[in-house]
């Protein structure tokens, strides 16, 4: 399948990933206070991976030296591998811990990560429940995403569909190679995820695509500037007007427009 109705892209680059990394947490920031001012909550779209972390350090220091409070934030991620125990140190639930959740005072029962530990029989079911979580909540108000170099958004790899919801995948094989760092070998490596799907990302009100380093120049070149195709998951993004395109100038350096 491929599309080409594309909209007007907003794309901003920055000299640096930490310029870049506090821009977005400042527009997150934001978004918590006015909430915080109209009495509501904000349903927070998070990521995992290298990409988001200096976002999460920025968001911890605003809360611990500017009072940021996250006590009226609800947060869902966007993935986790199966199986996965939440204990495990490669998990996302350890991540989240260790980069954001323990060190701000978001509320326990606030924070939503797809379950790793469920037989194989109970997981369409934990799938569709996490979607209804969502809806209960009045959809994303915010969706940060990184991006794999197979053009993964979430863990939505190639062939994924735009109308696919939260659901059990397994992991294209570069997606598992640029894992073996964090696992020690291939053979460690889940071959499986739980991940939101296209779908459920593209429904959240705002969504902001973070992506730095040169590593990533190549995949922004094409889910920015290539023809819409399930073959770059990413690419459909290209089609909403509530996506922020926030780059590092090695991350843009392939972009033409």
């Amino acid at each position: 399948m491929s599309l080409n109705n594309q909209v007007e892209k907003t794309v901003k680059v920055y000299p640096n990933n930490e310029s870049a990394s506090i821009y977005v947490a400042q527009r997150i920031a934001l978004l918590i206070n006015q909430k915080k001012i109209q009495g509501e909550k904000l349903i927070l779209g998070l990521a995992t991976g290298s990409t988001p972390k200096l976002v999460y350090r920025e968001l911890i220091r605003l809360h611990r030296y500017e009072g940021l409070s996250f006590r009226h934030v609800v947060t869902f991620n966007l993935d986790e591998y199966y199986p996965m125990q939440p204990v495990d140190e490669q998990s996302y639930s350890a991540f989240m811990n260790a980069n954001l959740f323990d060190h701000v005072d978001i509320l326990s029962e606030n924070i939503h990560i797809p379950n790793g530990t469920l037989s194989m029989e109970q997981v369409e079911a934990h799938c569709d429940l996490y979607e209804k979580k969502i809806k209960d909540f009045g959809g994303l108000d915010l969706q940060l995403l990184g991006i794999g170099r197979t053009g993964h958004i979430g863990f939505n790899e190639p062939g994924s569909e735009l109308h696919s919801a939260t659901r059990l995948v397994t992991l294209n094989d570069i997606t598992i190679e640029d894992a073996i760092m964090d696992f020690g070998s291939r053979e460690r490596v889940p071959k499986q995820a739980i991940t939101m799907g296209i779908k459920t990302i593209t429904q959240a009100k705002e969504i902001i695509l973070l992506a730095l380093s040169q590593r990533k120049a190549e995949i922004i070149h094409q889910a920015l500037e290539g023809m819409i195709s399930a073959g770059v998951p990413a690419t459909y993004l290209q089609q909403f007007k509530n996506v922020e395109y926030v780059l590092d100038q090695e991350a843009a350096s392939r972009l033409t427009r």
